[in-house]
């Protein structure tokens, strides 16, 4: 009998929700900013509706051809901090200070940005990227409910994005893997580990 070898040997398991990094930036292009502390990103989805068309000379059922397609609103959320990215970019939509002043109500040069996903492994190594494009803030809750009856849970501050369609980037291959030989036993300087 050979030598048994594992069938997970070339396998790799899926990835996990919980590890993942936002960055946006221009729509137009240029350079990406990561996002602060952003802990939950809706999903990536889109629908396309369906056509029915019967043509005058064909049996009785009808065609269905693909019509329309439309990409789902995305909601990121994070703990509310100091940080005000959050804010600055809804206030490109409709900033109250400015609307005394016609015209001035919303920035119509830069609203739209290019969000991009990335989706880690437990090791930080990025495994997938996805791109979304013409992003703008469609709801921007500042603050939550506030409730002293509650109990201690995070203030969280959420966006919810309307786009125009999103790509996986291509370009992401996947990493090479640290080795480690003996990854329980560190070696220390002038230490003999015990024999």
């Amino acid at each position: 009998m050979g030598t048994p070898t594992s069938i997970r040997s070339s396998v790799m398991d899926p990835l996990l929700n919980f590890k993942f990094i936002v960055s946006w930036g221009p729509s137009t292009g240029g350079d990406l900013t990561v996002v602060a502390g952003v802990s939950k990103v809706g999903a990536l989805s889109r629908t396309t509706e369906s056509v029915e068309y019967r043509e005058g000379g064909a049996p009785q059922g009808t065609r269905k051809i693909p019509g329309q397609t439309k990409y789902e609103d995305i909601t990121l959320e994070r703990g509310l901090i100091l940080d005000v990215a959050f804010e600055q970019w809804a206030n490109k939509i409709w900033y109250y200070e400015n609307s005394g002043k016609l015209g001035e109500e919303v920035s119509l040069k830069d609203f739209r940005k290019t969000v991009k996903i990335d989706l880690c492994n437990q090791a930080g190594q990025i495994m997938n990227s996805y791109y979304v494009f013409n992003c703008w803030p469609t709801k921007y809750q500042a603050l939550p409910e506030l409730d002293a009856q509650a109990g201690a849970t995070v203030a969280l501050e959420t966006m919810t994005l309307v786009n125009e369609g999103w790509v996986r980037d291509d370009s992401v291959k996947e990493p090479t893997y640290p080795s480690f030989d003996n990854p329980a036993s560190p070696t220390i300087a002038g230490v003999t580990p015990p024999g």
